[in-house]
């Protein structure tokens, strides 16, 4: 570890950081909070924080929870236990998890984490509408052995009921009309049609979570705690971890230093920074931590992007040591006692003897992770403040479900979408997007990313299957384009970053180039019910992405690259290596 970042670390302790230039902001800044006495608000429900309009007001405190979760849900862990010990006494084996967002990405970070215990149950997580990826998962499956998590906490999530009539269907013909209800397990809020559907077709669970819990805060809520159990988690000592955080987050001033409370001032004041703004923060993780990533970039991007500004957070990159590292970056670093932390060590080092601000949490075993959700909870909800905006909201969502929405009635009437004409095709590659002066897909390429401004920066939005082999391919697809513009360039696979990132695209700053990838589908599934079928409903998807995208005044582009998408991304990737030679700035 590098000596000279300052500090220790661990569950309610001090993280070792260092601001350099931004100490004094950042001072400034949690002076600030100490005088409008944040803390002690938060911990009140004063929603006047975050606004001075009463209905807005009235919405916060109905989103404020999560605050209770490390002291509330104690009480429910013997039925947590209770459900694992019925499942694994009744021959299941495996779990899978049907949800987006909030409702799925802290299962993922526990499953990975965690790993599955002796005597309990594997999970999976299915958080997609794509068609090879829920086949994927499906033809890995004993059905006999498996219970399906129906995760939502409206009830009526477009995805994950599409995903619920599939594998009910699948269950029905496999298992039998009076055997297929007991392989269903709901996680809602009370009275919505989910919980009404799970009590009267005789679901083997039903869990109703606290009303008062938005889906991006929920990880220590039943929406984590479920799939935790299953996993053969210890609930206890989870929530004795979290619980220890919350203490340490009603520190004030003359009792010591609030940890969360110091994250979100470093947060808000460096992306309030002019000279420079530093609003990308960038999380480090090491190997077995680095599904934390995705669950803190939608708790940041979804509560900070929008009313024109936010914070971008800016997950699973991995940096080169010839990388530019920009202005523009905060850097956190979690590190996990025991892993392999030699690569992001040797990046700290880097870091800090480029005088970059970073702050370091260093987590003595894996139940830590509660601790760090309540850290970054309590943290972006300061960081809200800090901004001037309403961290509880996410107003710029819904834009692209209506427009997939449009695009799905119109394929009801039709039996067609809205697709646009191409500019520009190249072999497999088609392209979409503004009128620019290029007659060659590279040159066209090399048009688009000249549009970069300073403090911008990419995003990649496949709407493929995720899997490791093609998060690997747009990553050199991302370090290319890193490596010639010198900015960030995130990666979201689609739809699940509509639960996530879509937001911040839309309703934060005007500081992003998106690189939407479509394909066309070699296999599709029928949804049970519906008129479409899942590779209809994603592309549907895509469209709308886009129109939204669009109707925001964002800059962005849509590359078809044909059935084949491990073909298709390395001709992508050629495009762009030929179009990166023609830059000139």
């Amino acid at each position: 570890m590098a000596s000279n970042v300052e500090g220790t670390s661990g569950a309610g302790e001090s993280p070792r950081r260092r601001f350099g230039a931004q100490e004094p902001a950042v001072q400034e800044m949690l002076a600030a909070l100490h005088k409008a006495q944040v803390t002690r608000r938060i911990w009140g429900r004063d929603a006047s924080l975050w606004t001075d309009s009463r209905a807005e007001v009235l919405a916060i405190e109905d989103r404020l929870g999560w605050l209770d979760l490390p002291t509330a849900m104690p009480v429910e862990v013997a039925r947590l236990q209770a459900l694992r010990a019925e499942l694994v006494a009744a021959g299941f084996r495996h779990a899978v998890l049907l949800g987006m967002g909030g409702s799925s990405l802290s299962a993922e970070v526990y499953r990975e984490a965690f790993g599955v215990a002796a005597g309990s149950l594997d999970l999976a997580v299915l958080d997609t509408t794509d068609p090879t990826e829920i086949l994927r998962i499906d033809e890995g499956l004993n059905l006999a052995e498996t219970v399906f998590i129906v995760a939502s906490k409206s009830g009526t999530t477009a995805e994950t009921m599409a995903q619920y009539q599939y594998f009910r269907e699948r269950c029905e013909v496999a298992l039998g009309p009076s055997a297929w209800a007991r392989h269903f397990v709901a996680i809602t809020d009370a009275g919505n049609s989910l919980a009404a559907l799970a009590q009267e077709s005789g679901f083997r669970a039903l869990y109703l979570n606290p009303a008062d819990v938005g889906g991006r805060f929920s990880a220590l809520s039943f929406f984590g705690l479920v799939p935790a159990a299953l996993l053969g988690v210890d609930i206890d000592r989870l929530l004795e971890h979290a619980a220890q955080m919350a203490d340490a987050c009603h520190l004030t001033p003359d009792k010591g230093e609030n940890p969360a409370l110091l994250l979100g001032a470093a947060m808000g004041a460096l992306a309030n920074a002019t000279a420079p703004r530093r609003d990308k923060l960038t999380l480090l993780t090491t190997p077995r931590l680095a599904s934390f990533g995705p669950w803190v970039e939608q708790l940041i991007a979804e509560s900070t992007g929008k009313d024109g500004k936010g914070i971008v957070p800016v997950v699973g990159e991995q940096l080169g040591p010839r990388d530019p590292l920009g202005s523009d970056r905060f850097w956190v670093y979690l590190r996990l006692a025991g892993d392999d932390c030699a690569a992001t060590d040797a990046l700290l080092e880097r870091l800090v003897e480029a005088d970059q601000p970073v702050m370091v949490f260093t987590l003595r075993d894996p139940y830590d992770l509660a601790a760090e959700f309540f850290r970054w909870e309590f943290a972006t909800a300061v960081a809200g403040h800090c901004l001037s905006l309403n961290p509880f909201d996410q107003p710029d969502v819904d834009s692209a479900k209506r427009q997939a929405r449009q695009a799905l009635d119109r394929y009801e009437r039709t039996r067609s979408l809205p697709e646009e004409t191409p500019v520009l095709r190249d072999g497999s590659l088609s392209v979409g997007g503004p009128a620019l002066d290029a007659s060659t897909l590279p040159a066209y390429l090399a048009a688009f990313l000249r549009l970069t401004q300073p403090g911008d920066y990419a995003a990649l939005h496949a709407y493929v299957e995720r899997s490791p082999e093609h998060a690997a391919l747009l990553g050199d697809i991302a370090a290319l384009i890193r490596g010639k513009l010198g900015i960030p360039v995130t990666v979201g696979f689609g739809p699940r970053f509509l639960h996530s990132t879509g937001q911040l695209h839309k309703g934060g700053a005007n500081k992003v180039l998106v690189v939407q990838i479509t394909q066309a589908e070699a296999r599709d599934l029928p949804i049970p019910g519906a008129s479409y079928s899942f590779g209809i409903l994603k592309r549907a998807q895509a469209l709308g992405d886009m129109a939204s995208l669009r109707e925001a005044g964002r800059r962005a582009v849509r590359v078809q690259i044909g059935t084949d998408v491990r073909e298709g991304l390395g001709a992508l990737h050629r495009a762009l290596t030929e179009a990166v030679t023609l830059l000139r700035f």
